[in-house]
């Protein structure tokens, strides 16, 4: 049988790839997915085959998960209405019930259901599994533009990570399967809490050291001043663009988020757009990659 240009195309294409999997053989890459991408079948189909596929090339993929708009959905399905401060919501008690049902129970299972309908081997976790993350209140601080004044806004049960206990996550990535983690966690009480799935991953990331985070947004990336994406920054760079105004609105927290995750020990963080087909083979596997790439 003789091969088409089809066949040669692919063959070479995979030939190119092998530097890159060699380089993620047996590294931990840490993937936060949510955004746009989490509600396109598509999209998702593609990023459960991209999952499948580390994890076919030797590299450990890690996946954490939100899901704010479907969180959203279902407290309007309930009638419970939420209460924002400074701009942000509230998570009372029936709210964070609902948080935790929604994030790890249907969404989180979805995601499994995928990645293992496309060959793979999914497990789906929150961060009480196996006593995985240990979860303290978050404080957060808001300035009152007229009077420049700080306060205190109580936001619940809206938590942040205090601890992390890997253990559970690599006894499950030893027995080469894929963790799905939803971002709630308990505190020492037992108390359940709410947290920020960017802020949740960066701290999974570092508790495995791993090689990569990725955070699949609906941005290409970092952009300057022109619009270009940025392909690499150090963090001293990005500091000086949040300072100059290059960097700005949304784009500061994620960063911010990027720098701790390095900090916690992370060794390189990227930004990439979420709504790009295969965005995360694009980035692991070539060149250049897709997104901005944050090093120390």
């Amino acid at each position: 049988m003789t091969a088409t240009k089809d066949d040669i195309s692919r063959a070479h294409i995979i030939a190119q790839a092998l530097p890159y999997m060699q380089r993620y053989d047996d590294r931990t890459v840490v993937v936060k997915y949510g955004g746009h991408a989490m509600g396109d079948p598509e999209l998702g189909a593609a990023f459960a085959r991209d999952i499948t596929l580390l994890r076919q090339s030797g590299v450990n993929p890690v996946v954490v998960h939100g899901g704010g708009p479907q969180i959203g959905k279902m407290l309007t399905r309930l009638g419970i209405v939420s209460e924002f401060k400074a701009g942000l919501r509230v998570t009372d008690k029936a709210t964070v019930e609902i948080v935790e049902m929604v994030l790890a129970g249907s969404i989180n299972k979805e995601i499994v259901q995928s990645i293992n309908a496309e060959g793979g081997r999914a497990v789906g976790l929150c961060g009480k599994d196996g006593n995985m993350v240990r979860a303290r209140k978050l404080q957060r601080t808001v300035v009152d533009p007229d009077s420049n004044i700080e306060s205190l806004v109580d936001l619940g049960f809206v938590g942040e990570p205090a601890s992390v206990n890997p253990t559970v996550l690599k006894l499950v990535l030893k027995e080469d399967l894929i963790p799905v983690i939803a971002p709630v966690a308990p505190d020492e009480d037992g108390q359940t809490y709410n947290i920020n799935a960017d802020t949740f991953a960066g701290a999974i990331a570092g508790s495995l050291n791993a090689k990569r985070l990725l955070f699949l947004t609906d941005v290409p990336g970092v952009l300057d001043k022109n619009g270009k994406l940025i392909k690499q920054l150090s963090v001293s760079q990005a500091h000086a663009m949040i300072a100059d105004g290059t960097i700005s609105g949304g784009m500061i927290p994620k960063v911010e988020t990027c720098i701790e995750a390095l900090q916690q020990g992370v060794e390189g963080v990227v930004i990439l757009d979420g709504k790009v087909s295969h965005s995360v083979l694009l980035e692991l596997f070539t060149e250049h990659g897709v997104g901005t790439l944050i090093c120390p």
